[in-house]
């Protein structure tokens, strides 16, 4: 597997694998308000730094890492690396994909000089927070936020 940046030309298949993993876990529906945020790559790769998943030649998931001064920073703070939408294709899970990607981040971070990475999720993403746990990251319940009304957020952190 390999994780780099991704492509120009990669970009609308990266906004639909991202709306993809997220509808197919049925953490949004192609309707919700969420779903043109999931489908523009084109404004994660101008803002932050995007990067893809590429296993057998496909790509198989995708991260948006949000470095210091990055308009998609929801929850880092001075010091901090974050990582937003973290996304795999159905056809890719069980292969190592959202480690290798998160792992990159975490890499990301520390290069960059980062003393911890802070994190949300969505509560019912109980996959993700077992990885998160098995890679260290605590529950930081001080960083729980809601974007709108209804939809809730749990804050993660980890010290690198």
């Amino acid at each position: 597997m390999l994780v780099r940046a991704a492509r120009p030309a990669e970009l609308q298949e990266v906004g639909r694998l991202t709306l993809e993993a997220y509808a197919h876990s049925g953490y949004i529906v192609e309707e919700d308000f969420y779903a043109a945020h999931l489908l523009d790559a084109a404004a994660r790769a101008a803002d932050a730094e995007l990067y893809v998943a590429v296993l057998d030649d496909r790509l198989a998931g995708t991260v948006t890492y949000c470095p210091e001064g990055s308009p998609f920073r929801e929850v880092a703070g001075p010091g901090e690396g974050e990582f937003r939408m973290l996304a795999v294709s159905p056809a890719a899970r069980r292969r190592g994909v959202a480690e290798a990607l998160v792992r990159h981040c975490l890499d990301r971070a520390s290069t960059l000089g980062c003393e911890a990475v802070a994190i949300s999720s969505l509560p019912v993403q109980v996959e993700a927070h077992a990885l998160y746990t098995r890679l260290g990251f605590v529950r930081a319940p001080e960083r729980d936020w809601a974007p709108r009304p209804g939809i809730d957020l749990l804050g993660f952190r980890l010290v690198l």
